[in-house]
């Protein structure tokens, strides 16, 4: 790509602190430009400012030496676009965690059993014939024992104190932990930007509108910027749009790049063009908190209220200028509500409570009764005494103790101890599960993971390790079904390969030293260059000393990848023998190309279409059935006799190829996640995937996992198929509809954080089955926010998850592994059975 950083005066940003803090651009035009996408925003640029490179002049900013780094200018910076922070959620203070902890039915039961208790313990009976008035029934109280009265009301008082003291520190230190896990991520991110001609790195919240960054594989964009210049640059933004595709970025067709997506090929430079809640991220924030705002508003309100989700979209042009209007109308279906509902055992354990307080209520009524009945049939009918205007303060006094008595019975009968039980067995939990990697934030999402029924799983990372890896290869006539021994290779083939994939990917594409001891390799840039690197790691053989005999600058042309080549090629020339050019891609692509392939011992012989054909029957179909990737590496030799060739006829240049391997490579399962699933389903607990990737690969991970077994009626299904089957004419979900397709459902692939939330949503109000089914899920991008909250249990990704998917879940993974979830249902289930013993004592 062309590098357009021309006619613009280097020396601009040195004197820019001088200036008087009026860029020639306001805040609201950068947001409202940053809201189109595509060709829209491409005229919109041209038609307003002429080119990125007058949106930097009217920034004051220089494409080449960036920002003068003056601290009076960057301060006018952040009065003028603000600063690149975005502040996290309020809090809840330790005084509303313990109103929130009184709302508990049985506290509430309690507090008014204590508090009567307490009133009445203080009243003593004035003295007085009361020989002539008759005797009340009821037993007899000394002296020592009414002083003491008072205790019973104030031991349950205590109790009820340590309860709600305990439960209100328990979420106050979790909330407190979650946020230091935060504040700990944000500090370690760091961008790479341009000042004073120097390229540094900076913390992110050091960022400001009109840096220059320079962006590359792996990074994830903390602020929205506008593209200046790029080299096939491809950006992952399901995060914010749920879109699984890539999206290609370029100068020409969609210079937009948007805060918390992640470039995942090529390499650029962008102007930052907007920071903090002023991004792209920081306005679905703001959606979401005002969201929660309005229907906490309407919570007080109506008891019951239907919203919609509020479910973010890719934002298409004509969707932008209705943003602000559609927000207002679309709610995060019942937020805080649904968070408000209780939880299973709260749910039932208040039953109980009420059931206990209603039957306590009864005796304790029936009590009263019986003693008043009692009284005035021994007093005025076997007695035959006389009714006294007199004797009406001692008749008072009588029923007065009646009532007295009545109410002991009531509170005697509320298990005081059970919601300290509850609290005491939750906290302990709670305390073990952070060992077990599980980050609880509410606590009672502890206790409702040991109900859960069903479980709706992401593929990548949490089922699968998220590195992808060479399992399979066919060189040199053998199809090995592990990565072989170096010994068992041909030494000229080997080199050839090693030369091959070291040489023929982007030098940016990295495998790296473990960030802890102990820990995976990391794997940096491209994935599929990651997982060939891989290989040549594998294959006791390094990569960096051959790029560094051949760096870049060497490469003589590169044919990069891209959508129609499919593939990628590098030309090198070599002194007095011509050129060689080292070419990989989709096997299907590349191997149609080749006309000779290397045997056993490293000579290259013809490749015909019938050995074509027999290679995908017997090496090609075999790998994808398995869900394999399968990747052809090959190469050619240009004789300096013949000539330099035309080299952008490509068509010609890439043909002829000598196949060297084929690998196949996957995203290998995690090793624990089989017998994790299958202690699930021992369990009784189903679990789904529900993943954007295709359906084939879906479907043998799913198989590998346990997810699928055979003999079992099980659905996968893409996206588009499920909805076909859930919606009616209008587009509308139908319940009966869906309540035909979960039961069985088993995979869901290339589906959207709508389709997650449909199915979470279709299965919490079905009502197939005796019992409500308990629904938890993963999730870790922006777009997965609704259906986390919608969840009985959100659990969201603690490396690989987005600012908004943990703030809307219960349950952070800190290790991102599936198996921290069965954990998680272990340690649910440990409370149930602390509290049915104790209900049993």
């Amino acid at each position: 790509m062309a590098n357009n950083t021309a006619d613009h005066p280097p020396g601009n940003s040195v004197a820019e602190g001088n200036h008087d803090g009026d860029f020639g651009v306001t805040m609201e035009e950068l947001k409202s430009l940053m809201e189109l996408r595509s060709a829209e925003a491409v005229s919109k640029i041209q038609e307003k400012f002429g080119d990125v490179q007058g949106i930097c002049r009217l920034l004051k900013t220089s494409v080449i030496e960036g920002l003068s780094g003056n601290p009076v200018d960057l301060e006018k910076r952040h009065s003028a676009f603000g600063k690149n922070f975005i502040p996290p959620k309020k809090s809840k203070t330790f005084l509303q965690l313990v109103w929130e902890a009184l709302q508990d039915v049985t506290l509430i039961i309690l507090e008014i059993a204590a508090i009567i208790s307490l009133c009445l313990s203080f009243y003593h009976p004035p003295g007085g014939n009361a020989e002539a008035c008759g005797q009340a029934a009821g037993g007899v109280e000394d002296e020592g024992e009414s002083q003491a009265g008072w205790i019973e009301g104030a031991a349950i008082l205590f109790s009820v104190i340590i309860v709600v003291l305990v439960t209100a520190f328990n979420d106050w230190s979790k909330e407190k932990q979650f946020r230091g896990l935060q504040s700990r991520i944000e500090e370690e991110q760091k961008l790479t930007v341009c000042r004073q001609g120097q390229v540094i790195q900076i913390p992110v919240a050091e960022i400001v509108v009109g840096d220059i960054a320079q962006i590359m594989y792996g990074d994830v964009l903390p602020a929205d910027g506008i593209l200046i210049q790029g080299s096939d640059l491809k950006l992952d933004e399901s995060s914010l749009t749920g879109e699984s595709d890539q999206v290609r970025k370029s100068l020409e067709k969609d210079p937009m790049l948007l805060s918390g997506t992640k470039v995942m090929e090529g390499c650029g430079k962008m102007v930052v063009s907007a920071v903090g809640l002023n991004s792209q991220t920081g306005i679905i924030l703001t959606l979401l908190s005002t969201s929660e705002h309005n229907e906490e508003k309407k919570a007080k309100k109506t008891k019951t209220q239907d919203g919609v989700a509020l479910e973010i979209q890719p934002l298409k042009c004509e969707e932008a200028a209705e943003l602000e209007e559609k927000a207002e109308v679309k709610q995060v279906k019942k937020v805080n509500v649904t968070k408000k509902e209780k939880s299973v055992l709260q749910g039932k354990l208040t039953r109980l409570a009420v059931q206990i307080g209603k039957a306590g209520l009864f005796m304790s009524t029936l009590t009263v009764i019986i003693l008043i009945v009692y009284f005035a049939i021994d007093t005025f009918g076997i007695q035959g005494r006389p009714w006294l205007v007199e004797c009406l303060p001692i008749y008072i006094q009588y029923f007065v103790k009646f009532f007295i008595i009545g109410v002991t019975v009531l509170v005697v009968a509320v298990p005081e101890g059970l919601p300290l039980a509850v609290t005491i067995s939750l906290a302990y939990s709670v305390k073990k599960m952070m060992k077990d990697n599980n980050l609880v934030r509410h606590l009672d999402a502890c206790e409702t993971m040991g109900n859960a029924t069903a479980i709706c799983s992401d593929k990548t990372g949490t089922l699968t390790m998220n590195r992808m890896t060479v399992v399979q290869a066919f060189i040199g006539d053998s199809h090995f079904k592990k990565v072989p021994e170096p010994d068992a290779i041909e030494p000229r083939v080997l080199d050839m390969l090693v030369n091959s994939i070291s040489i023929n990917s982007a030098y940016t594409s990295d495998i790296q030293a473990p960030e802890r001891e102990g820990g995976l390799p990391r794997h940096v840039g491209n994935k599929t260059e990651c997982a060939l690197l891989g290989l040549v790691l594998e294959l006791k053989r390094e990569y960096d000393s051959i790029r560094n005999e051949i760096p870049e600058e060497q490469h003589f042309k590169v044919y990069t990848f891209n959508s129609s080549r499919k593939s990628m090629s590098t030309v090198l020339k070599i002194p007095d023998v011509g050129f060689r050019m080292y070419s990989k891609g989709a096997s299907e692509i590349i191997l149609r190309k080749c006309s000779h392939i290397l045997d056993a011992h490293g000579q290259p012989r013809i490749f015909k279409p019938k050995d074509r054909e027999e290679m995908v029957c017997k090496v090609i179909e075999p790998m994808a059935c398995e869900g394999l990737r399968t990747i052809c590496v090959a190469y050619r030799d240009f004789p300096a006799e013949a000539g330099e060739p035309d080299w952008d006829n490509e068509n010609e240049i890439l043909s002829g190829l000598t196949c060297i391997a084929v690998v196949g490579i996957e995203d290998p399962v995690r090793p624990e996640v089989p017998e994790a699933i299958t202690k699930c389903q021992r369990a009784g607990i189903t679990v789904r995937m529900v993943t954007g990737d295709n359906i084939n690969t879906a479907r043998a991970i799913a198989a590998k996992c346990g997810i699928l077994q055979p003999g079992k009626e099980s659905l996968c299904l893409e996206g588009k198929e499920f909805n076909r089957l859930i919606r009616n004419e209008k587009g509308e979900v139908e319940q009966e509809r869906l309540d035909k397709v979960w039961p069985n459902l088993r995979v869901l692939a290339r589906s959207s954080p709508t389709d997650k939330h449909t199915l979470v949503k279709g299965i919490i109000d079905s009502t197939v089955g005796e019992t409500r089914q308990v629904v938890a899920v993963t999730g870790d991008g922006t777009n997965d926010g609704p259906a986390l909250k919608k969840a009985d249990v959100g659990f969201a990704m603690g490396i690989a998850g987005t600012d908004v998917a943990k703030e809307a879940s219960d349950i952070i993974l800190t290790d991102d592994n599936f198996t921290s979830i069965v954990k998680a249902v272990m340690w649910g289930r440990n409370v149930y059975d602390s509290i049915s013993k104790f209900l049993q004592f």
